[in-house]
């Protein structure tokens, strides 16, 4: 079974010569279809670097990335775009939101921006409000939502186009325990019902646990990967 994600040899340096950083330094990986994988790392471990390549929100010094075994470097930025807004959701600790719109259509964009019809995008922006439980926010301003409920619309959004990916940057950083605790348990729902692959970025290691897969990276490079098996003789 070929991976949905395969990253070969990937590094990324910012800046030049003397005050070039190598952010990530020849990582290798593989994220299959349904897993739940959690990007852990201190400030500065490289770890949104890494998620921003994978969404393919950055490009890559070195190395490639296979998206269902299509190398993203050999595609036009029109290509790009729309392999992002067919395949990949996003959450971020940052809403993003258009904060003066409704509900609705912040939540009915991705639809509009893949030409969806302004009918089909409608029913099935009220859809994924519905399974977030805020279908009664659809018209709403979103300016007048509490935090939490701005990370569901947010899920609600990332979920809209039916993706295979979702991608969350501490998707709870701004909310209490107890809002985060409801949020997390969205998103996890979203991988056993629709088995949608989860690539969570988080410094908070009780998140990361719920995760079966956790990548921990150290100055830009992987030091564990509990998804890979230890070679036959290598040292535990």
């Amino acid at each position: 079974m070929k991976p949905l994600i395969e990253v070969t040899n990937l590094s990324k340096t910012y800046g030049k010569k003397s005050t070039a950083f190598r952010a990530l330094k020849d990582i290798n990986l593989a994220i299959h279809e349904g897993e739940t994988v959690a990007i852990v790392g201190k400030s500065g471990s490289g770890k949104s670097t890494l998620m921003h390549l994978l969404a393919l929100l950055d490009q890559p010094t070195t190395g490639t990335i296979k998206i269902n075994d299509i190398n993203s470097h050999k595609l036009k930025q029109r290509q790009l775009n729309r392999l992002r807004n067919r395949e990949f959701g996003f959450v971020f600790q940052q809403f993003f939101m258009n904060a003066n719109d409704t509900v609705l259509n912040n939540v009915l964009l991705p639809l509009k921006i893949s030409g969806t019809r302004r009918r089909t995008r409608k029913k099935l922006a009220l859809e994924a409000l519905k399974t977030v439980g805020l279908d009664d926010k659809a018209n709403n301003k979103a300016n007048d939502l509490s935090g939490g409920q701005k990370q569901r619309v947010c899920i609600a959004r990332a979920i809209v186009n039916n993706p295979k990916i979702i991608f969350a940057d501490e998707p709870t950083g701004n909310l209490d325990s107890v809002t985060g605790d409801k949020v997390i348990k969205l998103l996890f729902d979203l991988n056993k019902q629709k088995n949608v692959t989860l690539i969570i970025v988080t410094h908070d290691l009780e998140l990361a646990n719920k995760c079966r897969r956790q990548i921990h990276l150290k100055d830009g490079k992987i030091t564990k990967d509990t998804g890979v098996k230890p070679q036959k003789g290598a040292k535990k």
